[in-house]
C-alpha cells in the first residue's frame, strides 16, 4: 500500500512547489536586508560608533545597564560623557567629534570608601538579615550605632568589575591598582561612603560622619572628632573644615601627608 501511495505522488509538482517555497523565502531575505540597509536611521548610525570607542566594561558605573545603553543616552543628549571614568580621554575625544560637543580631558581617578569603622565601631544591634547593606539600611537604619559608616554586608564587593574592593576588618576598602573608577561602587553603596579622588593623590578622609567629637568617640574608634588639626596643619591651606569634617582641595594638595600624621584618630588616610 504504502509503494502505491509514493509511487501516485507527481514528484515533479512537488519539487515545483518547493522550489517555489525558496524563492520566496530567498526574496524574503533579499528584501528583510535593503530594508535593514536603507532604511537605517542617522541615530542608529551614531549609537554604533559612539559605542565603538567605549571601553566595553559594561560596570553600570554611569547608571546605565551597560555600554549599549550609555552610548543611547549620549546620542540623545541624556547624558555626559563624564559620567564614564572608564573610557580613555581619546576616545572620549573621538566620541565627542561624533556628537559635535567640546572635551576636556580630566585627570585620572579611583574610589575610596569613607569610612575607617568596621570592627572598630559599635554595633547597635545584631543584624540577621540578608547579606545586603540595602536591606540592612531598612531595618531601624542599620546595625551599626555611627549612622554614617560602612556596613560590611558587601554590596560594593559584589558589583565591582575589577574586584577592587574587598572587605577588610568589617568595612570596605578599594585597590586603587585595580580600580578602574567606574562607579559601580559609588552607585551601590546605600550611606554614600564612596568618592572619586585623583588617581595621584596620596591622602583622603576615611569618614563620612557629620556628628560632633564626643558623639563620634562614643561609638566608633576612628572616626573623625572635627577638632581641626589637619587644617591647621596643611601647609597649603588645602584643607578645609566643614560640618565637623576635613574637606580636601586636591588642587592645592601637594601630598606631603603631614595632615595624616597630625590626625589624632587616624582619619585621615595615606594610600600606597
Amino acid at each position: 500500500m504504502k509503494s502505491l501511495l509514493l509511487a501516485s505522488v507527481d514528484w515533479a509538482q512537488v519539487g515545483i512547489v518547493l522550489g517555489i517555497f525558496a524563492a520566496i523565502a530567498v526574496l524574503l531575505t533579499v528584501c528583510i536586508l535593503l530594508v535593514a540597509k536603507f532604511c537605517k536611521t542617522n541615530a542608529d548610525e551614531t549609537i554604533e560608533n559612539i559605542l565603538s570607542h567605549l571601553a566595553g566594561a559594561n560596570c553600570g558605573g554611569c547608571g546605565c545597564t551597560g555600554c549599549a545603553g550609555f552610548a543611547e543616552k549620549l546620542a540623545k543628549g541624556e547624558a555626559n560623557l563624564s559620567d564614564c571614568h572608564v573610557t580613555e580621554n581619546a576616545q572620549k575625544a573621538a566620541i565627542a567629534k561624533v556628537l559635535g560637543v567640546p572635551f576636556a580631558e580630566g585627570k585620572p581617578t579611583v574610589s575610596v570608601c569613607r569610612c575607617s569603622g568596621g570592627a572598630d565601631a559599635k554595633d547597635a544591634f545584631t543584624y540577621c538579615g540578608a547579606q545586603d547593606c540595602a536591606e540592612d539600611q531598612k531595618l531601624a537604619g542599620g546595625h551599626k550605632a555611627c549612622a554614617y559608616g560602612c556596613l560590611g554586608d558587601g554590596n560594593c564587593t559584589r558589583v565591582c568589575p575589577e574586584s577592587a574592593v574587598c572587605l577588610q576588618n568589617e568595612r570596605a576598602e578599594v585597590d586603587p591598582d585595580r580600580c578602574i573608577s567606574c562607579g559601580a561602587c559609588i552607585l551601590a553603596c546605600p550611606r554614600g561612603l564612596f568618592m572619586r579622588i585623583p588617581a595621584d593623590a596620596k591622602v583622603y578622609v576615611a569618614c563620612a560622619s557629620h556628628a560632633h567629637g564626643k558623639a563620634v568617640m562614643d561609638v566608633c574608634a576612628h572616626g573623625c572628632i572635627g577638632c581641626g588639626k589637619c587644617a591647621k596643619t596643611c601647609p597649603e591651606g588645602a584643607i578645609t573644615m566643614q560640618e565637623n569634617l576635613p574637606v580636601i582641595d586636591y588642587t592645592k594638595c601637594v601630598n606631603c601627608g603631614k595632615c595624616a600624621a597630625a590626625c589624632p584618630r587616624k582619619t585621615i588616610r595615606l594610600r600606597d
